[in-house]
This record gives structure tokens, sequence and C-alpha cells, in this order.
């Protein structure tokens, strides 16, 4: 195992997005919300933990690596050899250490070695278990690794925890991904017509995105017309539009890894009088979620403001169990985060949390999709949208 260090004249040439204070605040909390639930220190998996605390940007997750952040406040990445600048150019980190490819490369050895050096022999340890950096098979071997050395302990949701609420730097970039959000609409619309490839389409949404210098979403643009409509998911695969058609779209501006969601259905032609029921109802549900999103109210409220709206219109065989969920800076292979919007999800609103509310209706009978969603903050009173496209359904003939 390589150690790397890196001395305070090198702190100019790092590629951060947040100051070294807010860094720091966000490490104090994440070790005394360890401490506070008995551990002795963090063992991070998430990508989206590692961003948080330190800045550390990479794609490298899929591979074995780990952040130790004790119940001291101390640190110290264990990743491979291609991410040891890329930590110390994008993260405040300054104890990089490297484990070294080969046929029988053990990792989690590594690791074992490293906390050794600090001193928790017989300590709790909390574990990001539930992290796509932490697969199954890796996951065995860790514990196996670390057994009769240390107590293991889930600590999923402890740096989520924290992460679910911004800081005023963060619903700065939110606010910024919801402007390239808009932008990336604004392209959909205007090339949305009969003829158009979808391929164009995505082109110049996410070159709208791309060119005002933000990012990659952390999953793909959701896009499809025709019965492609009726689906939520990406897939490959893509097909001109007729004159008698419907776009559906999903999808996010990025602003350092901060997503903020859009979702519309585009009408391709004259809209039948059940897409344009079945799109009022959307809109209304969409009102009615933002209505029932305020502080100190449980989560769960939006979703049976959405029920309530769409199951009074007739549709409850038409609409998804769920009808949202938090947003924030986020890696692949997803830019969902929790909490969620489901029937009963206790969570309380808070003033800073963000989310994504999407109204999906899919009338499988009828062959229609009609959708609606924006991305909000919430606020002292109630909740900001950052995103402003119109809720109108845009009809191109």
């Amino acid at each position: 195992m390589m150690r790397e260090g890196r001395q305070e004249s090198e702190r100019g040439s790092m590629h951060i997005h947040f100051s070294e204070e807010e860094f720091a605040g966000r490490q104090r909390a994440a070790a005394e919300a360890a401490a506070a639930a008995g551990f002795d220190g963090l063992l991070i998996f998430k990508q989206e933990s590692m961003f948080y605390l330190t800045g550390y940007d990479t794609f490298g997750f899929c591979f074995f690596q780990c952040l130790w952040l004790g119940a001291d406040g101390r640190m110290a990445l264990l990743t491979r050899a291609p991410d040891r600048r890329q930590a110390a150019f994008t993260s405040v980190l300054d104890d990089i250490r490297v484990w070294e490819d080969s046929a029988d490369a053990r990792p989690e050895r590594d690791l074992k070695a490293m906390l050794a050096e600090f001193g928790v022999a017989g300590g709790r340890l909390g574990v990001e278990w539930q992290s796509y950096g932490l697969p199954a098979a890796l996951g065995f071997r860790l514990r196996n690794a670390l057994e009769g050395f240390v107590e293991l302990g889930d600590a999923s949701g402890l740096v989520d925890g924290l992460r679910v609420v911004k800081s005023p730097a963060e619903l700065d970039y939110v606010r910024k991904a919801g402007e390239l959000a808009d932008r990336a609409y604004d392209e959909a619309v205007r090339l949305a017509r009969p003829g158009a490839f979808e391929g164009d389409i995505l082109a110049a949404m996410q070159g709208a995105v791309l060119r005002a210098g933000g990012d990659e979403p952390a999953n793909e643009t959701i896009i499809g017309s025709g019965p492609g409509a009726l689906m939520c998911r990406y897939y490959t695969g893509r097909r001109h539009l007729d004159a008698d058609d419907q776009l559906m779209l999903e999808f996010a501006g990025t602003w350092r890894h901060y997503h903020a969601c859009l979702m519309r259905t585009i009408r391709i032609g004259p809209p039948p009088e059940r897409q344009r029921f079945l799109y009022e109802a959307a809109v209304e549900a969409l009102a009615a979620c933002r209505e029932a999103l305020r502080p100190g109210r449980p989560v769960g409220d939006v979703f049976d403001a959405h029920a309530r709206v769409l199951d009074g219109r007739g549709l409850a065989d038409h609409r998804m169990n769920a009808c949202g969920y938090s947003l924030g800076a986020t890696f692949a292979p997803v830019w969902m985060d929790s909490p969620m919007f489901y029937r009963g999800n206790p969570v309380l609103a808070a003033p800073g949390m963000v989310f994504f509310i999407h109204i999906i209706i899919f009338d499988s009978d009828a062959g229609l999709s009609a959708t609606s969603g924006t991305t909000t903050i919430v606020t002292e009173t109630g909740n900001e949208p950052v995103t402003h496209a119109s809720t109108e359904l845009v009809v191109n003939l």
C-alpha cells in the first residue's frame, strides 16, 4: 500500500467547489454523528458521501475504494493508482493511499492495515453497506478481513442524513442546475416536430447543458415517443417523430453534480381529448403536491396529495406508487436520492431540502402519456421552484 501526502503549498492547485471551511464543517458533523451512533469511525464507500465530505470527484468508485473518517476527525482515502492524482486534484484530502492491482490483490487487507495505523483495533466501525461502491462480493470480503479485528455496524444512512439538507452554497448550485434544465427543455420544444430525430433532440438538450459549463447527469436522459412515451426508463434505439405523436422527456440540468430535473410530455399534432384530460390532471396533481410540500410536514403527504387528485379523476390505475424524491450531488448509476415521496413516508420536510416532484400518468389502454414534473427547494414557508418551464401542454404541429 502506497501512501501519498500533500504539502500545504499545493493547496492552490486543488479543483474544489466549496470552501475548505464548509468541508471542515461537514466533516465535523459526520464525525459527531458517528460518535453519537456509537461508532469509532466510518468506512465510507458512497461516492456521494466522499464528494460531500471532501470534494473527491471520480467514477473510480466502481473499483474498491474506501474513505476513512474517524470519530476524532482524521481522514484517509484508500483507492487505486489512477485515482491518486484525481483525489489530490479534486479534494481536500491529504492522506491518499493506493492499493496495487495484481492477480492476488486484496484491498480489504490493505484497508485493515491502514485502520491498524489509526489505532481502531477492537473498536466499532460504521460501514456504508448500502452503496454502489461496495457490491456484495467485496462486502463479504471486507467483513471477513475485519472479523475479530473490529466490530462492524450499518451506517448506510448516516452521511445521507446530513446531505439531505443543503447549505446556501449548495442551493446556489441547485438553482444553476435549474437554469440549465430550462435551457435543455427549450431545445426540446424547439426541435420536437414531425420528422424530428430523437437523437438530435437529445444532442441539443445535453449540448445546452454542456455548453453552459454543466455536467453529464448521473443517469441517462429519458426520452420516448410513440408507444415509448409510456416508458419512464431510458432504453436504447432512436426513432423519428410522426406527424401524430407524443414525446415524453425526463431529464436533468446538472451543475457541479447537483441535479435539477424536469419532466414533460410534448404533443406532436392535435392531442386527443383524452390526452388533454390526462395532462390537466397531471398539472393539477403537481400543484397539489407543491402545496403539500411544507417544512414540518411528512413527505408522505406529498404522495397523498398526488393520489387524491389522480384517484379523484378516476386515474388510480394509471398512476405510480411514488411521485418524486430528493435530489442533490449524485453519481452514476442514478440521480435519485432519499427520501422519496411514497405513502406513509414519515420523514419531515425541512428548509434546504431539494425535491423533484414528478407526476406520471400512463394510460396503456389509450396508448397516451401525460407527465409533468419540477424541482423545488423547501423554504421556511413552502417551496421555491428552481425550474420555470411552463406546465402548459406544448403542442407542435
